[in-house]
């Protein structure tokens, strides 16, 4: 029973255990939350910045903070501003009554004369620099010429530095005060802001100039805290600035802390320096510059207070918590929190891209599945209640007024209704024509069988025009379900690819740059976007080569040691100037490879041929060869065949599915004109991976593999496109080898020999004595070969298509280096 019990009482500890971690996370952010609304939304923090600033002094007399920070938290944040004033009189009367008077009157002041000229103000912003720097200056010859009963030009002059440093103060503030004043900020910092945040800073620490805590200085302990922690989150660049600009600031306060300056910006340099030892090599780092600084220019009391100093910050630093640091660290350019937090806003943008575009394809998908659901909708009875409309008009035009409606209605009904519906069968099989039999049996029942056979064979035309429109409107459902499908399949693949995050490849990258230049190849810049086996996408920055082809003769070599296959150079665009950079992308090798060759003529030696070819290159790995032949010749048959072919490399280049595609093009072939205007298709689509080929013949001839002394046939039975709406396409697939030559011809080539009652055995014959299998050749020799049979007369247009399938082998060989690991 005791091991029982226990059982069942440690899954219940083990759940309380887990449950209790979010109950502490809980409560920290609920502690989090409740200090943010206390000092952020309740206005406290700018109180206690307004003290501080309200006591804050430059050359030991001037205030010039006091105002700035009253003007831009009356116009930030104006329900705060009485807490701001507030806090700068209490600031200012820790100096003197008469400074906490002043400070009073100049904030009055400003109030009245922005209330004043605010109807005339164009932008407020701009303008209140301009308002303070006036209003501070003018308050500064008031109180001195109260005080002294005469202006000198010295108080002139301070006036004016209080001015001057008044309009500079108030842009600062405008940039930094929303940084303390807003309890969620999204966007991330500029240079500009942190900037002005530092002085923000540097300026509301000079408010504590004077305070001592067992001694020790405490606005030096906080200043080199405040180049501890910038030097830690963002490194020597930004620390440094931090220490040179609270060191200026705290020197314009007190002549005294001039020496300071030089220790902040040293320690910042340092700590960001070895910011890679975490907190603790921060601290080295402001503990060397103390002890440096001070045995420079200090005696040995002031070292020791220096060192108690930088102890007392680097303390306070270590007990700092990591969320804070993380989290102001985010909205400095440069660190790596600032990155993340771009990437989680790129991640953020492309998840809601993936999902709008994944809806649309839901979208698609459902009116596809609304279309087909259409088609195979059962209807009941569908046959019959058809047969009773019909009948209805019938009789409605004929029994109606006979006078032995009651006698074949209504006493004979079955016999009548089933006698008539033969007859309808009959007409609809026999073209109006019916059987001896059955117009016996009818003239017994009827009195008007004349009439009934005429009135039958007018509804009759109606009804079959009927059935045709019907089934012109079902295929044409089916056809907009298939092409909505396709669309929604499109989009749905282009979804998953937006959700495809690109794996980062620093390290890769770095060892690339390493193996080239170690091999004596300068590379600016190297970008990897995959290493995926067979989908190889580097980018490279390389110097101008003077021609010299160092990408293609070098560089991918080298590649494709370094990531084990071929690699070649996809596309080069080189520098228009000696000294500048070439942009090379550097692509897998497909395992096999195309070459064609083409021979056309036009019928009677014309110059336009009704049939047209093309070679298409999807980018999906896949190379398609097409021969579309045109009713007729001529012009409008070159037309057809071309717009066929130009239709099906747009839909094909999209990513739509084959059959889709050529069901798409047949469609609108169909619909676009009334003119019985055909065009045949024949469509070999080629994996260029593993030479897997599939064959779409539309009213095409069949085509031929040549594989040494074997001759393959290819086939398919389909009508030419445009003459039905509604088809199905045949799709023979076949595994290509290296070696293969692949020959396709219009009918004009394939049916051109004259007195050939098998066209079958005479291509294969001819293809096997062939003694050449360079594609070009041997379509010419084919063609040749036709003309020759009718005398060296073209009775039609003619096209063949000749392709060799061959290995993919590079054309330099690879460069061994030292090889690059395909995952970090």
């Amino acid at each position: 029973m005791e091991k029982v019990e226990q059982s069942l009482i440690e899954p219940i500890g083990d759940v309380n255990l887990q449950s209790s971690k979010p109950d502490i996370s809980r409560i920290i952010k609920k502690v989090q939350w409740m200090l943010e609304t206390f000092f952020i939304k309740k206005g406290v923090l700018l109180l206690m910045v307004g003290f501080l600033l309200g006591r804050a002094l430059i050359l030991a007399k001037l205030t010039p903070f006091s105002l700035p920070f009253f003007a831009s938290v009356y116009l930030i944040k104006r329900d705060k501003a009485p807490l701001a004033l507030i806090g700068l009189i209490s600031g200012a009367i820790t100096l003197s009554l008469a400074n906490a008077a002043f400070t009073f009157i100049v904030c009055f002041g400003f109030m009245l004369v922005y209330q004043i000229s605010k109807k005339w103000l164009v932008s407020e912003m701009r303008a209140l620099p301009y308002l303070t720097g006036i209003i501070l200056g003018l308050g500064k010859l008031a109180e001195t010429f109260f005080l002294s009963e005469q202006l000198t030009l010295y108080d002139g002059m301070m006036a004016g530095v209080q001015a001057s440093l008044a309009f500079i103060l108030t842009m600062i503030f405008l940039q930094s005060l929303p940084l303390l004043t807003f309890h969620k900020r999204r966007q991330l910092l500029k240079t500009e802001e942190i900037v002005c945040l530092i002085i923000l800073l540097a300026s509301i620490l000079t408010g504590t100039i004077g305070w001592k805590i067992y001694g020790l200085s405490l606005e030096h302990i906080m200043s080199r805290y405040l180049v501890l922690v910038f030097s830690f989150i963002a490194g020597a660049t930004i620390g440094s600035t931090v220490g040179v600009v609270t060191g200026l600031i705290f020197s314009l306060a007190s002549v005294s802390n001039f020496y300071h300056m030089s220790l902040l910006a040293f320690s910042g340099v340092l700590g960001g320096l070895m910011k890679e030892g975490r907190k603790i090599g921060v601290s080295i780092g402001l503990f060397i510059a103390t002890l440096l600084i001070g045995m420079y220019g200090e005696g040995g009391g002031s070292l020791k207070m220096a060192i108690l100093e930088s102890a007392a910050s680097i303390l306070l630093f270590l007990l700092t918590p990591q969320a804070l640091t993380a989290r102001l660290a985010k909205y400095i350019p440069g660190t790596p929190e600032y990155t993340a937090e771009q990437q989680k806003f790129m991640r953020k943008m492309r998840d809601v891209t993936a999902q709008r575009v994944s809806q649309f394809s839901n979208v698609f998908h459902a009116l596809s599945m609304s279309f087909t659901q259409l088609d195979n909708e059962p209807v009941e009875n569908e046959s019959e209640r058809e047969m009773d409309y019909f009948m209805s008009h019938v009789t409605e035009r004929t029994c109606q007024t006979c006078f032995k409606k009651e006698q074949c209605w209504a006493k004979n009904f079955h016999t009548t209704y089933a006698c008539m519906e033969e007859i309808i069968h009959e007409m609809d099989r026999n073209d109006g024509n019916i059987s001896l039999k059955l117009t016996r049996e009818w003239e017994k029942i009827c009195s008007r069988p004349k009439k009934v056979y005429d009135t039958i064979g007018t509804e009759l035309t109606f009804y079959q025009a009927n059935q045709k429109l019907k089934k012109k409107v079902q295929e044409s459902r089916k056809l907009v379900a298939d092409q909505l499908l396709g669309v929604s399949e499109v989009m749905n693949n282009f979804a998953e690819e937006i959700q495809r995050e690109r794996e980062n490849y620093y390290k890769q990258e770095e060892q690339v740059m390493e193996a080239l230049q170690g091999f004596g190849v300068h590379i600016e810049n190297v970008e990897i976007y995959s290493l995926e086996p067979g989908n190889v996408d580097i980018e490279m920055a390389v110097p101008f080569c003077h021609g010299r082809g160092v990408c293609e003769k070098l560089i991918a070599p080298m590649l494709s040691d370094i990531v084990g296959e071929n690699i070649i150079v996809k596309h080069e665009d080189c520098a228009k100037y000696p000294n500048g950079f070439c942009h090379a992308v550097f692509r897998s090798s497909k395992a096999y490879v195309v070459e064609t060759g083409v021979a056309h003529a036009a019928k009677d030696g014309g110059l336009v041929s009704g049939d047209s070819h093309s070679t298409i290159e999807l980018g999906f790995g896949k190379f398609a060869i097409a021969i579309s032949d045109g009713m007729g010749n001529g012009e409008r048959a070159h037309y057809e065949s071309e717009e066929t072919l130009l239709l099906l490399q747009k839909i094909l280049q999209t990513g739509i599915e084959e059959k889709i595609a050529i069901k798409s093009v047949n469609s609108i072939l169909s619909l676009r004109t009334t003119d019985e205007i055909f065009s045949t298709l024949d469509l070999a689509m080629i994996d260029l991976k593993n030479a897997a080929a599939k064959f779409l013949k539309i009213g095409s001839t069949p085509s031929f593999i040549k594989r040494g002394k074997k001759i393959i046939k290819i086939s398919a039975s389909n009508l030419p496109m445009g003459i039905l709406q509604e088809f199905e396409v045949d799709v023979v697939s076949e595994q290509l080898k290296a070696g293969d030559i692949l020959i396709m011809m219009s009918d004009g080539v394939f049916e051109g020999p004259k007195h050939v009652e098998n066209y079958d055995l005479w291509m294969k014959r001819k293809l096997l004595e062939l003694e050449t299998d360079d594609p070009q050749e041997v379509a010419d020799l084919i063609l040749e070969e036709v003309i020759r049979s009718r005398s060296d007369v073209i009775h039609d247009d003619m096209t063949v298509m000749v392709a060799k399938i061959k290995h993919n082998t590079p054309k330099w060989a690879s460069i061994p280096v030292q090889r690059v690991k395909r995952r970090a």
